[in-house]
C-alpha cells in the first residue's frame, strides 16, 4: 500500500475516473462500481467506453462492404450484450442500447459510402455512451439511482474533429450551471473523450482522452482529487513488461509526470496533467483490479525527491539530417526547414545543429492518415531542393527522467559507462532539468532500458 494518503479538501469531491478494462464486462462493472461507493466523496464518474468498443467503431466509421458492417455490428453488440443479460429487469436498457446500435448501423451505412473526419468522431462516440447507460444501470441493482449526464451540454469544443479542443470558458460556464448543482446529492455518470462543437456536432479530444475529459471537469467545477482507475496499480519506474523489476513509483511530482506521458509512458494521456497543473489538483492513479496495491499520487511537490525517477520509451523515431547547401544564410535555411515541417505538422523529439547542418528525430507515432515512408518521401522532396537529406529510419527514444538532473555532477559518466556497449546515435541533455534523452537504434532499445533500470534503479 501507499505510505502516502491523498488527501482532498473538505466540503469538495473526488472525479473518479474508469478506463475501458474498468467497464468491459458486467463483473468488470460491478467491480468499479464497488469502488465507488467505498469512498463517499465520489461524486462525479468518468468512463471510457468498454475495451474493444472504440477499435470496432473505428474500424466501422473508415467504411465498409455489408458483411464487414454486420460482422462489426454483431462484435459490438455481443460486447454490451453480455453486460445487459446478467442485469435485472434489463428492458428499458435493452431497449436504449439497441437504439444506439441502429443509429451506429446507419452511420456505418453512411461511411460505406463516404467517410470524413465528422462522421468518425459521431460513430466512435456511441462507445462512451453505450457505456454510461450500461453503468448506471448496474448501479440500479444497488439501488443507488445514479444521474446518467451528457458531457456533450457542457464540453463544448472547436470543430477539430479527431483532435478537438475545449472551450475552457464555455466549459467552465456550462458545468457550473448545468452540472456541478447536481453533485451535492447525487452520483452523475458522464463521458470522457466526447464533445461538441457550436454546430452541436459530436466531437472527440482524440484517442485516450477520457482522462483528460475527467481533469478538465476537476479543473472548472474546483474538485479535490482526479483518481484515474486504470489496469495497472500505479505509475512503475519503467515499463514492467520490459523490466519485470520495475517499482511501482508511489509519490511523482506534475513535472515528473508530465515528461513521462510525453516521452512514451501510456499510464497517463499527456494532455491530463495539463488542467491539473493549472489548478494544482492531485491525479491519484490505482488498479480496478488490485485496488488494494494502492497507486501513484501525482501532485505539485513530493515527500521524498529522487535523483532518477523513471524510465520511458518511445518508438518508431526516424533521424533526418538536413546539410545547407550554401547557397542559403543560416537564418534562411533555418526558416526553410521549420517551414517545411510546420506545413506537415510533424512532431520533433530531439534537435541538434551545427553550422551548416541540422539533425532532427521525429515522432511518427501520432501520425494521422499518412505512413512513415510517405512522409518520409515527401519531406526529402521538399527539402532537397535547397539542402540535402540523411534519413535513419527504426530507432527508438530512450528518456531518463529524474530531477535537477542538469545540475548533477557525473551524471554523463554514470549513464555512458553503463551504456558503453550500445550505439547512441543522438543526446538531448541540458535543455529540461527533468530528462535526458537518447537516440538510439530500435533493436537495441529495450535492452539499453533494461541496463539503465539496473544501473539507475536497482
Amino acid at each position: 500500500m501507499n505510505s502516502v494518503t491523498p488527501l482532498i479538501k473538505n466540503n469538495s469531491f473526488i472525479i473518479a475516473k474508469f478506463g475501458g478494462t474498468s467497464v468491459d464486462t458486467y463483473e468488470s462493472m460491478n467491480k468499479s462500481a464497488s469502488l465507488i461507493f467505498s469512498n463517499r466523496y465520489v461524486r462525479l464518474v468518468v468512463l471510457s467506453a468498454s475495451a474493444g468498443i472504440t477499435n470496432l467503431l473505428t474500424e466501422l466509421a473508415q467504411g465498409c462492404d455489408m458483411n464487414k458492417i454486420h460482422t462489426l455490428l454483431q462484435q459490438v453488440q455481443d460486447i454490451q450484450y453480455a453486460i445487459i443479460n446478467k442485469i435485472q429487469f434489463s428492458k428499458i436498457i435493452r431497449k436504449k442500447i439497441n437504439c444506439l446500435l441502429t443509429n451506429i448501423a446507419h452511420l456505418a451505412n453512411a461511411a460505406s459510402l463516404s467517410t470524413s473526419d465528422a462522421l468518425t468522431d459521431e460513430i466512435i462516440s456511441h462507445g462512451e455512451l453505450m457505456s454510461t447507460l450500461l453503468f448506471v444501470e448496474v448501479l440500479r441493482q444497488y439501488g443507488v439511482h445514479a444521474k446518467w449526464f451528457d458531457v456533450r451540454h457542457v464540453m463544448k469544443t472547436n470543430a477539430t474533429f479527431g483532435y478537438a479542443e475545449p472551450d475552457l470558458l464555455q466549459l467552465k460556464e456550462s458545468a457550473q450551471l448545468r452540472l456541478k448543482p447536481y453533485l451535492k446529492n447525487t452520483l452523475v455518470i458522464t463521458q470522457g473523450f466526447i464533445g461538441q462543437d457550436n454546430k452541436n456536432r459530436t466531437t472527440t479530444l482524440g484517442r485516450g482522452s477520457s482522462d483528460y475529459t475527467a481533469a478538465l471537469l476537476a479543473e472548472v467545477l474546483d474538485i479535490s482529487r482526479v483518481d484515474i482507475w486504470t489496469d495497472v496499480p500505479g505509475i512503475y519506474t519503467t515499463d514492467p513488461r520490459i523490466v519485470s523489476t520495475a517499482k511501482r513509483i508511489n509519490e511523482i511530482t506534475f513535472d515528473e509526470a508530465t515528461e513521462m506521458a510525453t516521452f512514451g509512458a501510456n499510464i497517463l494521456h499527456p494532455d491530463t496533467l495539463l488542467p491539473a497543473v493549472r489548478s494544482g489538483i492531485p491525479v491519484f492513479v490505482r488498479s480496478s483490479k488490485q485496488p488494494e496495491l494502492g497507486g501513484t499520487l501525482v501532485c505539485s511537490r513530493t515527500v521524498h525527491s529522487t535523483k532518477f525517477s523513471a524510465l520511458a520509451l518511445r518508438r518508431k523515431q526516424i533521424l533526418l539530417t538536413f546539410h545547407n547547401l550554401k547557397i542559403l544564410h543560416a537564418h534562411d535555411y533555418l526558416t526553410k526547414v521549420f517551414t517545411t515541417l510546420l506545413h506537415h505538422n510533424i512532431s520533433i523529439s530531439l534537435i541538434t545543429t551545427s553550422e551548416f547542418s541540422i539533425a532532427l528525430a521525429l515522432d511518427t507515432t501520432g501520425l494521422k492518415g499518412i505512413n512513415e515512408n510517405l512522409l518520409t518521401n515527401m519531406l526529402i522532396t521538399e527539402l532537397s531542393a535547397f539542402c540535402r537529406v540523411e534519413v535513419e529510419e527504426n530507432l527508438a527514444l530512450v528518456t531518463i527522467i529524474g530531477n535537477e538532473l542538469s545540475k548533477t555532477n557525473g551524471l554523463g559518466k554514470i549513464i555512458f559507462s553503463a551504456l558503453e556497449s550500445f550505439k547512441i546515435r543522438m543526446i538531448s541533455y541540458g535543455a529540461s532539468s527533468h530528462n535526458i534523452c537518447l537516440l538510439v537504434p530500435g533493436y537495441n532499445a529495450e535492452e539499453i532500458i533494461r541496463t539503465l533500470h539496473l544501473n539507475l534503479f536497482e
